[in-house]
C-alpha cells in the first residue's frame, strides 16, 4: 500500500436485478446498417483489478477525526493475504500503540493509555448493521471490492466509469469503478432506514507489484450511537509499499498490567 488501514461494512437481502438492455449496438452490413440490441453484460463480466500477493508490508501516514479530536499518526502495516493484518502506530517517534486485525477478532492496544480493545465480527456486524468480518476489512485497505459480485447485481455503464450496485439486507452498495485503469475509486454503503453510510475514496493509484494500488484515500462513517450521530475520518497516504512472497513476521503480545476496554 505504499509509496513514493479500518472497515466497516446483519444479512443483506433482496438483490437487484441485471439491467435491461443498456445500449444499442449499429453494426455494418453489406449493403445496408441494421440496428442490433445488445444485451447487458453480466456483473461478472465488469473488469476490476484488484492487487493481489502473499505478503504486503508498507508505511502509511494516517489522520483520524471524529466529532470532538483530530489525530495523526504514523503506521507500519503487514499483510498476509487472507490471513492476518499487523500495524503499528507511532507520534512523533514515540510508539502509540497497535493492532491485530485477524479471522476471529480486532485486537487495538493503546500503550499510551495502558488498556485495550477487543472486538468480534458479529458485534461490529450488529453496530453497523452490515456483515463485517476479515474480508470486508482486507479488501476496504486494499481498494478491492468489499462484496463479491453476483449474477443479479445492477449494472451502470457510463462514458469513464462502471456502476456496480449491490444489496443486501438493508444496505445498498454502490461501487464506481474506473473504465480505463479497471480499478475501484468509490464504494458507498448506506441504509435508508438508519441514514448510517461508511463511504470509501481511493486515490493516487501507483504499480505496487504488477498491479495499481490506492496510495490515497478517505474512509468516513457516519452512524447514530446512544450518544447521537458519530462521524468519523480515516484519511490515509502510504509513503511505501511493496508485495512479494518472503515471510514476514507479525510480532503481537498484550502486557498483563493492561486493562480490558
Amino acid at each position: 500500500m505504499f509509496r513514493h488501514n479500518f472497515h466497516f461494512g446483519s444479512a443483506f437481502a433482496n438483490l437487484l436485478r441485471v439491467a435491461g438492455c443498456l445500449a444499442m449496438l449499429l453494426l455494418p452490413g453489406a449493403c445496408s446498417k441494421r440496428i442490433v440490441p445488445s444485451l447487458p453484460p453480466p456483473a461478472a463480466s465488469i473488469e476490476i483489478q484488484e492487487i493481489d500477493f502473499e505478503y504486503l508490508h508498507g508505511k502509511a501516514r494516517l489522520n483520524f477525526r471524529d466529532n470532538t479530536k483530530e489525530r495523526e499518526v504514523k503506521a507500519n502495516i503487514r499483510i498476509r493475504k487472507d490471513s492476518v493484518i499487523w500495524m503499528t502506530f507511532s507520534v512523533i517517534g514515540v510508539q502509540g500503540g497497535k493492532a491485530l486485525i485477524n479471522k476471529d477478532s480486532i485486537t487495538i492496544v493503546s500503550t499510551v493509555d495502558k488498556e485495550y480493545y477487543v472486538f468480534d465480527y458479529p458485534e461490529l456486524s450488529r453496530r453497523f448493521n452490515f456483515k463485517i468480518d476479515f474480508q470486508v476489512i482486507q479488501s476496504a485497505m486494499l481498494g478491492n471490492l468489499i462484496m463479491t459480485k453476483g449474477a443479479s447485481d445492477e449494472i451502470n455503464v457510463e462514458e469513464k466509469y462502471n456502476r456496480l450496485n449491490q444489496k443486501q439486507g438493508s444496505i445498498t452498495i454502490k461501487n464506481l469503478i474506473n473504465k480505463e485503469s479497471k480499478k475501484l475509486e468509490l464504494v458507498e454503503l448506506s441504509e435508508t432506514s438508519t441514514g448510517n453510510m461508511i463511504r470509501l475514496d481511493y486515490s493516487d493509484f501507483q504499480p505496487v507489484g504488477d498491479k495499481l494500488f490506492p496510495f490515497k484515500g478517505v474512509i468516513e462513517l457516519l452512524y447514530k450511537s446512544q450518544k447521537g450521530v458519530v462521524n468519523n475520518t480515516i484519511v490515509f497516504e502510504y509513503s511505501k509499499a511493496e508485495v512479494g512472497d518472503k515471510e514476514l513476521r507479525f510480532p503481537f503480545n498484550i502486557p498483563k498490567r493492561y486493562d480490558r476496554r
